[in-house]
């Protein structure tokens, strides 16, 4: 963004320009550029370090300008009908994936994650280790999913073990625990869930190994049964969360609940999905539909 920042003034020396030029900047990303308000606000936190820490510049006035705000938008959240019409077009690993998604409301990244040691049959539960905000928190493990996720532990032991015949290194691990215990990437309870059927290199060291499923498989996938269910919403893997957040609060689960299960630090972002439940003016008759049949 700096650089940017200096390529619109003509490379001008950045010490030579003051709260106009900053100002201009920001309103052709805005006006011109037609950024994001959370990319426009990450250009402003850049040139505020930049004249700050690299400068060592005190400039009162970059503090002043105004930061947008971003619009809340409403979550676009799916039917229990639709989520059913797509996934009658997936197949294998990949409706597996979604039913999981749909049924724990855990993060796409979260589900990719799962090692064999999370998943906790005997207490129903799921656990998911360091998820945003690097914190754990348990999942129900849905009923109806322990036969199919059985079946889909037995499909990835067969992977590695094939992995340990073959000699292979084993799986990623957290790094702190890598350094810690080494050989633990080649244990069985630290095996991928869902893992990716080739192997690629790891881009943190340039070891090859096997990785989990890759998101773009499961996202292009996703698309493509969402476009042939016919489904005109804007649906992402993700809008799978959401849609599990407002079936909860619609059959009454209280919002803390919800909160807790979603993993959200702050109440207020899981309060977004009541409103969600109030579109439309629930509850409240048009004034339409009292006029006399004309």
């Amino acid at each position: 963004w700096v650089r940017a920042f200096i390529r619109f003034h003509g490379v001008r020396h950045p010490a030579t320009l003051g709260s106009s030029e900053v100002e201009a900047f920001l309103s052709w990303l805005a006006n011109e550029r037609k950024v994001s308000v959370s990319t426009h606000r990450q250009a402003l936190a850049a040139l505020l370090f930049f004249y700050g820490k690299v400068l060592c510049t005190d400039l009162p006035w970059l503090q002043e300008i105004g930061r947008p705000r971003p619009s809340r938008r409403l979550p676009v959240v799916l039917t229990p009908d639709e989520v059913v019409r797509i996934l009658g077009f997936l197949e294998g690993e990949h409706r597996l994936f979604a039913q999981l998604l749909y049924g724990t409301g855990m993060r796409i990244s979260e589900g990719l994650q799962l090692r064999v040691k999370d998943l906790d049959f005997d207490h129903g539960t799921i656990i998911v280790r360091e998820g945003k905000g690097s914190k754990d928190r348990a999942l129900m493990l849905p009923e109806s999913l322990a036969p199919s996720l059985r079946e889909q532990l037995s499909r990835a032991r067969a992977w590695w073990l094939k992995d340990q015949a073959e000699g292979r290194s084993g799986v990623a691990l957290p790094d702190a625990l890598e350094r810690k215990y080494p050989r633990a990437g080649h244990s069985w309870p630290w095996f991928w869930v869902f893992a990716q059927h080739t192997h690629s290199t790891d881009p943190r060291s340039g070891v090859v190994r096997r990785h989990h499923m890759y998101d773009q498989t499961f996202q292009r996938a996703f698309k493509r049964a969402v476009e042939q269910a016919g489904i005109t919403k804007p649906a992402t893997p993700h809008t799978l969360r959401h849609s599990f957040a407002t079936a909860l609060l619609r059959s009454g689960y209280d919002i803390r609940t919800v909160q807790d299960l979603l993993g959200h630090s702050d109440v207020s972002t899981t309060m977004i999905y009541t409103h969600v439940l109030k579109v439309g003016g629930a509850g409240v008759r048009s004034p339409l539909d009292a006029l006399p049949p004309l």
